[in-house]
């Protein structure tokens, strides 16, 4: 499958301006459509939104992605993102390049950005919200700045944040890369917390046992906050992190499919 170019989105204003690339893929059958959400540091061409992307053209649906600012190939510099950023980003990809129902999927970080989005929605534009359907989340990173950064973190590591401005994390998956106090300070104005809400439509989990950056309690702490009988979590247990392999793709694929109805 060829990918084909992207379209750049214009998001924020003044100095805050970031232009988004966007690939969108038009269904020709029924049903709702599909929104990606990738993890941090990932973008729109990774392992699962590339195989999305084919599984989605098989069956004729319409699917929605995009790079992060700093991601991928759109503007800005990964060091200057914030959660807030890349929610509104979200945001307005959702609401300019999406039409009719959606099924927002979301990996990590872009599972802890499907909540918010919704929870936003919910609360600022309801009639917005109604296009959200499902959310299909893998290992969802829910508050990660805080939850699974910060309280983490050593008073070292948080000193040297806090006093030099960032501090460089190192990766299993690749280079070290930087954590900001912007990041960290940011994140703090978009935590779902531990208040109970009721999302008003299903919320099916995908999450690996092994998983070492996101930790299975985390997502079982979630649906402890959520009401509604609607969230279903499913165990991988040999999965970790990133659920790439052909079996976790296709398992994905099938809690999809269910959501879809």
């Amino acid at each position: 499958m060829t990918e084909p170019i992207p379209q750049m989105l214009d998001v924020g204003s003044g100095a805050a301006r970031r232009r988004i690339a966007c690939l969108s893929q038009h269904g020709s059958g029924d049903g709702p459509g599909l929104l990606w959400l990738q993890g941090f540091k990932s973008d729109m061409v990774s392992t699962k939104a590339a195989a999305l992307a084919e599984w989605a053209e098989a069956r004729g649906l319409s699917l929605t992605r995009f790079d992060y600012s700093g991601h991928g190939q759109s503007s800005g510099l990964f060091e200057e993102g914030t959660l807030g950023h890349w929610i509104e980003e979200a945001r307005a990809v959702f609401e300019q390049l999406t039409q009719g129902p959606q099924i927002v999927i979301g990996s990590s970080m872009g599972g802890a950005i499907a909540l918010v989005l919704l929870k936003r929605l919910l609360a600022e534009a309801p009639d917005v919200a109604a296009r959200i359907k499902a959310l299909v989340l893998i290992a969802p990173a829910w508050d990660m700045t805080e939850e699974l950064m910060w309280k983490e973190f050593p008073e070292a590591v948080r000193r040297e944040i806090m006093e030099k401005g960032s501090w460089m994390r190192p990766s299993q998956y690749g280079e070290p890369y930087p954590v900001t106090r912007g990041l960290i300070e940011d994140g703090r104005r978009h935590l779902i917390g531990r208040l109970r809400w009721n999302p008003g439509r299903p919320i099916v989990i995908l999450h690996g046992r092994l998983d070492p950056d996101v930790p299975f309690a985390h997502s079982e702490d979630l649906i402890g906050n959520i009401d509604g009988g609607l969230v279903r979590l499913v165990e991988v247990p040999d999965g970790e992190h990133r659920l790439s392999r052909p079996e976790d793709i296709a398992l994905l694929f099938q809690l999809i499919d269910i959501v879809r109805g």
